[in-house]
Parts: C-alpha cells; sequence; structure tokens
C-alpha cells in the first residue's frame, strides 16, 4: 500500500526556518520522482521543488535560492529545508511522487502527472 506521510510544518516568523519531511511507503523514491507542491487560501497548487529517481532536483520560482530539497533513499524519506521563510509562504505542503519516473522533473502545473499525494503539512508565516 502506498502511502505518503508529511510532518514538520508550523508556525515560524517571518525570516525563519523550518525542515519538512515525508516518509514514503510502498514504493522506491529512489526510481521515483518526488516533489513537494504548495497550496495557499484560494490560490492553486504550485509546485515547489521536485528531485528525480536520478537525483536531479528542480525548483519553482519562489523556492529557488531559499528552498532546498533532498532525499534519504536509505529511509525512503524525501526533505525539504526552508529558509528565509516569508509570509507569502503560508499554505499546505504536500509531497507527492509519480512512481517509475527516474529522470525527468515532475513539477507540472497543478501537479498533473503526480501518481500520489500525502494529506499535506500546514506552514504559516507570520510578520
Amino acid at each position: 500500500q502506498v502511502k505518503l506521510v508529511e510532518s514538520g510544518g508550523g508556525s515560524v516568523q517571518s525570516g525563519g526556518s523550518l525542515r519538512l519531511s515525508c516518509v514514503a511507503s510502498g514504493f522506491l523514491t529512489s526510481t521515483s520522482c518526488m516533489a513537494w507542491f504548495r497550496q495557499a487560501p484560494g490560490k492553486e497548487r504550485e509546485g515547489v521543488a521536485s528531485i528525480s529517481g536520478g537525483g536531479r532536483s528542480s525548483y519553482g520560482g519562489s523556492a529557488k535560492g531559499r528552498f532546498t530539497i533532498s532525499r534519504d533513499t536509505d529511509k525512503n524519506t524525501l526533505y525539504l529545508q526552508m529558509n528565509g521563510l516569508k509570509v507569502e509562504d503560508t499554505a499546505m505542503y504536500y509531497c507527492a511522487a509519480k512512481v517509475d519516473y527516474t529522470w525527468g522533473t515532475c513539477l507540472g502545473p497543478g501537479g498533473v502527472g503526480m501518481d500520489y499525494w500525502g494529506e499535506g503539512t500546514l506552514v504559516t508565516i507570520s510578520s
């Protein structure tokens, strides 16, 4: 059974940092494209960062230079280190997987093409 469980969300002040985690089960992250998406109230879901099965990372415009995606294939876990957080980063953050997809990016608009989703972890940034 495939499962994605996110954790690490919370409330921090602007300029702070958070590290999100996503534990995957039922498939291998090493042969899948893994990604973080986020959705703020009243806005469409947007891609934050992805990492291919081969280890190549890609970032959405809002994340470049501030966020870092990584994974531990031994733990089958995906991470998102977020630094320099801004109020506009406030959103529900979702982990998603496109399985058996080793080499491409998977930051399609709105998360199109992703096979599995977690339930999300809430990030709230205050000024």
